[in-house]
């Protein structure tokens, strides 16, 4: 899929006010998440592999989702509670030999990676919506997860 259709279909998303799109082509595939929408903030587009003549999608992908205000944060019983964009597996390390992104007791700040989550073979970085300190870790290392299931609770 060339640039200039990528950019096209981008356009329409966020003037459409859709919260998401997935476009098939041959053996590409792509799919925009509008992070202005209230669907919950993700990756913004995830590609197949290009061609090796086609350009990266790269500069698209770097769009920052919009911060949620710490006042308007979903708050468990002891903090702000991060949870899950996807659905998917949970990983603390980016691999078995290194060391996790955060253990309790770390402090986070906006933006940090607390985990890996593996959906159909992408590894997405969850990053923190919220600074603060790590209280409590939800999830085992390996362990599925569901959409909007807490994760961390950052207080």
């Amino acid at each position: 899929m060339d640039l200039r259709k990528l950019k096209t279909l981008i356009d329409l998303v966020s003037e459409s006010g859709i919260s998401e799109l997935e476009v098939n082509e041959g053996e590409d595939r792509v799919r925009i998440v509008n992070s202005n929408s209230a669907a919950p903030a993700g990756q913004t587009v995830y590609a197949n592999p290009a061609p090796v003549h086609a350009a990266p999608a790269s500069p698209v992908a770097n769009q920052a989702p919009l911060a949620t205000p710490a006042t308007e944060a979903p708050t468990g019983e002891a903090g702000l509670v991060a949870r899950s964009p996807m659905v998917g597996t949970f990983y603390r390390a980016p691999n078995p030999e290194s060391p996790n992104f955060v253990s309790i007791g770390d402090t986070v700040k906006v933006g940090q990676t607390l985990c890996i989550i593996e959906a159909m073979k992408l590894l997405n970085e969850i990053e923190s919506e919220y600074a603060g300190v790590v209280k409590e870790i939800l999830c085992e290392n390996g362990q599925g997860v569901e959409f909007d299931q807490p994760l961390f609770i950052i207080a």
